[in-house]
């Protein structure tokens, strides 16, 4: 299985375009970073976590030719604002978009493009097969995903566990079944939005701790605002198993 780093990055903390800080005047491209998904590539499978406003671009700089799913971690605009570019896909496999997304999520995006779900849809507007997460297994093709329930301050949003890979984001509380749901996983990428401490993300010592206590052999840390400061001076306090994520960023668990 292949993961590919789409956006490593965050709406939170983005700066206005005068911004003089070091992180945005940076040269280092591991500094830029689109809103936070990933693309999944299985044997028989390709999808989504989350479809931002980045989506297309995402996309196209990945070339990306086929779409089975989109898995969905929440409803905020910044995880399915670019879920109308699905229609590229509707398109080229004469077929609805299936997303697994929760209720709030489900609600999100059926009030967001309401215009795809009107009874007298105008033609060619995105098609959505819109499938709810519970709190049980479900599947992509043949390929089992595990939903993990966090808490961002007090929304349910979903990670997702696949074989030895879990994936969290927009978190910052873990409920205790989420905590064996993560036990033996080998390969954790968990939200980090900057030091200071924030009200509905983990921070970095936060983003730490909960990752030395699953024990991952690899962590990556994602959904990074500019406010954490430059990658190559903070990437010196991490742990020799701890790497910041970046966008284009390929791995292979």
């Amino acid at each position: 299985m292949q993961i590919t780093f789409l956006g490593t990055g965050t709406s939170q903390g983005i700066p206005v375009i005068a911004c003089p800080c070091d992180v945005c005047n940076s040269n280092n491209p591991h500094d830029k970073r689109l809103r936070t998904s990933v693309l999944i590539e299985t044997e028989n499978e390709t999808f989504n976590i989350d479809a931002g406003p980045d989506f297309r671009q995402q996309m196209l700089r990945e070339n990306v030719k086929r779409l089975d799913a989109i898995l969905v971690t929440h409803g905020h605009k910044d995880h399915v604002g670019g879920m109308d570019d699905i229609r590229s896909f509707n398109y080229l496999q004469r077929k609805a978009m299936t997303v697994w997304a929760n209720e709030f999520a489900t609600n999100s995006i059926r009030q967001e493009f309401a215009y795809a779900f009107a009874d007298d849809k105008y033609p060619g507007v995105p098609d959505f097969d819109l499938r709810l997460i519970r709190d049980e297994q479900f599947y992509v093709g043949e390929t089992k995903i595990t939903p993990l329930p966090f808490k961002h301050l007090h929304l349910l949003v979903h990670g997702f566990r696949i074989d030895n890979f879990s994936y969290i984001t927009d978190a910052n509380y873990i409920p205790d079944n989420t905590w064996k749901l993560l036990e033996g996983t080998k390969v954790l990428v968990i939200n980090a939005l900057r030091k200071k401490k924030h009200i509905s993300h983990f921070n970095l010592s936060e983003a730490l701790e909960v990752i030395s206590r699953v024990k991952p052999k690899k962590a990556y840390l994602t959904h990074i605002s500019h406010l954490m400061g430059l990658e190559e001076e903070v990437k010196k306090e991490l742990p020799p198993n701890v790497e910041f994520a970046y966008d284009g960023l390929k791995i292979v668990v």
